[in-house]
């Protein structure tokens, strides 16, 4: 799925279920804790839409991110098995490739993801911040996470565990890629 054509898919989610709620956008704003115009936004389908932010809608209206993000309801509760390459694609950051590795489970408290990053000049870098804390591990590749003023380098095995209000930007050394398992709560 294109990046355009996911945003175009999730947006009339997001705002139908705001309607069946019957909540207004500034309902929602209030109760993500974000603008009503970034509300408006997302709901166009024209702006990249993070993950936080549905978590956060989910969360709110009681309703599973897997709803939102692919339209159906998730069906195992006991527990999830997600065999290695079948991950729900998750166009989450145009730079980065993201695979939600618990999507069939509903009611989960964490989003766990299959996240590969690529290479890029440290000038190319994007810090962004969301609510929550995150956990890292790699698995291939080096990966430099910059946590504010930080510049970190992980090995595969190396873990990190952070606060995800720390601005935080990402990217593959040595001229490769790195792939890492992605925790957020």
């Amino acid at each position: 799925m294109h990046m355009e054509q996911a945003y175009k898919e999730i947006a009339p989610r997001l705002r139908g279920l705001r309607d069946a709620l019957d909540l207004t956008v500034e309902d929602l704003a209030r109760e993500t804790g974000v603008p009503s115009e970034l509300v408006e936004s997302y709901e166009s389908g024209t702006v990249e839409i993070p993950v936080s932010f549905l978590m956060k809608v989910a969360q709110s209206c009681h309703v599973d991110l897997t709803v939102l993000i692919s339209g159906t309801e998730p069906h195992l509760r006991g527990y999830s098995l997600v065999r290695h390459g079948e991950g729900l694609s998750v166009e989450r950051r145009k730079d980065y490739d993201y695979k939600s590795l618990a999507y069939r489970f509903s009611g989960r408290k964490m989003e766990p993801f299959l996240v590969t990053v690529p290479s890029k000049r440290k000038e190319e870098m994007n810090a962004v911040t969301h609510s929550g804390q995150e956990f890292i591990h790699v698995m291939h590749g080096r990966l430099e996470i910059t946590l504010g003023e930080e510049a970190l380098a992980l090995e595969p095995g190396d873990s990190l565990y952070f606060d995800s209000q720390t601005p935080h930007a990402l990217r593959g050394l040595d001229d490769n890629q790195a792939e890492f398992l992605d925790v957020i709560l």
